[in-house]
């Protein structure tokens, strides 16, 4: 295998089956040789169709992967803080450097580079905290406490979204793959329908009052014209997207609560800073829907499944209509595990997600992660770069 193509540093081993596919995937060796606490990629890093780098949520989870063996025994981790540097290369192999910043009695924090050719493409910061260490402290007796617990603690959050409510998959359900795949099980919740596309409130700026949702120096924008207006259609910021989610198989015994974790971090970047192209009723999949009818026909009922659920409707023609997005690119990502002990992620997970803002070629985005019984996991947000393709030259005569 030629120097650049080599995927790994060291010969993959074959897929473990006693292990779940996500397990499998997000495998890092430690590499002695190198140094203390060096690990790199067991196996190769995906690079999802059309993409310009891998997949961010492998580094991330594998990120954490490392972090977590050098973290003593009890401890989990609460918060994860990312920046995205340079496009992950799924033809070299990573290397994960990490440092151990600080080991507390409560908390430990840990820094860790993914490097590849000796640049850094990706850092995070994640701090753990010790089980129970928060259980006595802090707020007065009787302060939000529950039956039995003793001395009490703050306590509040957010409940399961009502579209969650009734929604949930039932037995053993095979759903269809996203438009990416991967080892995970996504169903979506059906979004609210893009307005027409009549011109009048198909989204660019210029159509719709010219230069609402423009900023200075933006040129054409979107906004204001689009999912909204007089007629009692949401704006963009009141738009949610969500999911329900599982990995593929049972997470081992022996990967055990860390997998799970592992598995919520690789997963809470699917489809995350899509979701601003979402909310505005972008055309996002990796090619243009004139290209539409020349594809075989299981990718036009996955092409179709995605369009209907993301609001875009049945009218291949309608498609072409559509803005288009040109660029989209995590810059930063952050996750707040809340309970992190309760993570388990090969039962379905409910993702609710949305874009406060998007503007000056950027758009923030906001997740919440819910447990089936309604315990909320997690809370993730990120902002990334986000631009509009380039409107085709109109023919002059």
């Amino acid at each position: 295998m030629p120097p650049e193509e080599r995927t790994t540093l060291l010969r993959p081993p074959p897929p473990n089956p006693s292990l779940a596919p996500i397990e499998n995937i997000l495998q890092v060796t430690p590499v002695n040789v190198l140094g203390p606490d060096i690990f790199t990629n067991t196996r190769k890093a995906w690079v999802p169709s059309g993409a310009r780098g891998i997949y961010g949520g492998t580094v991330i989870a594998q990120c954490l992967a490392a972090a977590q063996k050098t973290v003593p025994e009890g401890f989990l981790p609460h918060s994860c803080h990312c920046y995205f540097l340079l496009a992950g290369s799924g033809s070299v192999p990573i290397l994960f450097h990490v440092e151990r910043v600080r080991d507390g009695r409560s908390y430990v924090t840990r820094t860790v580079q993914a490097r590849q050719r000796g640049s850094c493409i990706f850092t995070t910061t994640i701090s753990f905290v010790r089980e129970g260490a928060g259980a006595g402290a802090g707020a007065g007796a009787g302060a939000g406490a529950g039956k039995g617990e003793g001395v009490g603690v703050v306590r509040h959050a957010v409940e399961l979204p009502e579209e969650a409510k009734g929604s949930l998959p039932e037995g053993e359900y095979e759903c269809e793959e996203g438009e990416w795949g991967g080892p995970f099980q996504h169903v979506m919740v059906p979004m609210p329908a893009a307005p027409t596309l009549d011109g009048k409130a198909s989204g660019s700026g210029k159509e719709n009052g010219k230069g609402k949702g423009k900023g200075k120096g933006e040129g054409k924008g979107i906004g204001k014209g689009i999912g909204n207006g007089g007629d009692g259609r949401k704006e963009p910021h009141q738009i949610r997207c969500q999911q329900w989610m599982r990995c593929r198989g049972k997470i081992s015994a022996e990967g055990g609560l860390q997998a799970h974790l592992n598995a919520l971090a690789y997963i809470s970047d699917s489809g995350f800073v899509g979701t601003v192209a979402r909310v505005h009723h972008l055309w996002r999949l990796p090619f243009p829907p004139q290209e539409y009818h020349a594809l075989p026909e299981e990718q036009k009922r996955r092409v179709e499944h995605v369009a209907r659920h993301e609001g875009l409707g049945d009218d291949p023609e309608g498609w072409k209509a559509l803005p288009h997005l040109g660029m989209m690119v995590s810059l930063d990502h952050s996750i707040y595990f809340h309970a992190p002990g309760r993570v388990r992620a090969d039962e379905w997970m409910f993702a609710d997600m949305d874009s406060p803002w998007a503007g000056d070629g950027r758009g923030f985005v906001t997740q919440r992660i819910f447990a089936r019984d309604g315990t909320l996991l997690a809370t993730c947000v990120q902002e990334g770069v986000v631009r509009l393709a380039p409107s085709p030259e109109k023919p002059k005569l």
